[in-house]
């Protein structure tokens, strides 16, 4: 990884992207406060001081901060952007309490708060209908064309012509599909229902580990099992159709995610795999040099990881705040502030320490980079 492409190479792409994302985020937490009654004081794109900005006629102000990673909504009653209670929440006036988000009903806390991640959902897949519909989705038919020699596919007993139904009980509808799930599972024996002759019958493969080039340049560890599909297609789906296909895309990619964090926890996949802004800065320039059909796929699927990232049960991040009202459910009261208070402390530091993970990983990338710092130690 290098820098090579500046600013205009994958900087203004990645801001780009980053802000529609953090507003489609936003907005979702804003609707649903606002619906509900709660008063909004702060709906920020970024952190840090105020670059500009504007308060419209209900009162809250709407700005653009200078440390554009991230963003807020700041609702009335809350103490900061984390929605830690504010001082004297307790001893407001009615009027008051009527719009504060403390005050509300657990429901309706809990509805703000996923409204955020739901909304990045939500986005992606119109966003990937709509690409779908217009553009195409690759969609080649999961039938083998060629098995290849010495393969996992060949010991399994793999024949050209079979149609893949399912692996391990999830159904394949395309040859990109099946690629997908066995990329992440190297050496882990798999199930398949084939339909061949007719009849279906199940085999069973373990894909063999290999080492191939990512777009980024980097060596990445897959499974592979020796198959080969048709020529590549692509199909233009009608509108419900593409809804359906970009619902299952999203699914598709929440169950990558969860399989290769389960990896990640169980050893069986290295942390440095893990990218942080830097590397995401860098994929965005790729996918912008590809064209739009490609920079919008790759928002869709940024949406999508942030949406589950945010629900996440860790003090300080949406899924935290839903950890704290399910306490509240199962007591019957909330969570003293003290409990609060050390919980999002907890949360800040792994927050933290997650992000000191992935940006050292974005550093070890760069080209030259510990050369550089060798050379100033030694």
């Amino acid at each position: 990884m290098d820098f090579s492409g500046g600013l205009y190479g994958f900087g203004i792409p990645f801001l780009a992207v980053l802000t529609a994302l953090v507003f489609v985020h936003e907005l979702g937490h804003y609707l649903v406060a606002r619906w509900n009654g709660v008063r909004v004081e702060v709906f920020s794109i970024g952190f840090g001081p105020e670059i500009f900005g504007w308060n419209d006629k209900a009162g809250t102000r709407w700005k653009f901060s200078l440390i554009p990673l991230g963003g807020y909504v700041k609702m009335f009653g809350d103490a900061n952007a984390a929605s830690m209670p504010a001082d004297g929440a307790e001893t407001m006036s009615p009027e008051d309490r009527a719009v504060a988000f403390p005050h509300k009903r657990l429901g309706q806390r809990a509805a703000i708060v996923s409204a955020g991640p739901i909304a990045n959902f939500i986005f992606a897949i119109v966003v990937l209908a709509g690409l779908f519909s217009i553009v195409g989705q690759r969609f080649t038919p999961a039938v083998v064309g060629e098995v290849m020699p010495d393969s996992a596919a060949a010991v399994a007993g793999f024949a050209p012509g079979d149609e893949i139904l399912a692996v391990n009980g999830s159904s394949i509808e395309r040859f990109e599909e099946l690629q997908q799930f066995v990329a992440l599972r190297p050496e882990e024996p798999l199930t398949f229902s084939v339909l061949r002759g007719g009849a279906e019958i199940d085999l069973a493969a373990t894909p063999k580990r290999v080492e191939v080039t990512n777009g980024l340049g980097e060596t990445q560890e897959i499974g592979q099992l020796g198959l080969r599909g048709s020529v590549p297609q692509y199909a233009r789906h009608d509108p419900l159709t593409a809804v359906w296909q970009a619902t299952r895309a999203t699914v598709s990619i929440v169950d990558q995610t969860f399989t290769a964090l389960g990896q990640i926890i169980a050893g069986s996949r290295g942390t440095d795999e893990l990218g942080g802004p830097i590397r995401i800065a860098q994929m965005s320039g790729q996918a912008a040099e590809l064209g739009i059909p490609a920079i919008v796929y790759f928002a869709a699927v940024l949406s999508i990881n942030l949406g589950l990232i945010n629900l996440f049960p860790v003090p300080m991040l949406d899924g935290g705040h839903l950890l704290f009202y399910a306490i509240e459910a199962v007591r019957g009261r909330p969570l003293g502030e003290r409990a609060q208070e050390y919980g999002f402390r907890i949360g800040l530091a792994l927050v933290l320490t997650l992000m000191v993970v992935v940006t050292w990983n974005d550093l070890l990338r760069l080209d030259g980079l510990m050369s550089f710092v060798k050379g100033l130690v030694t």
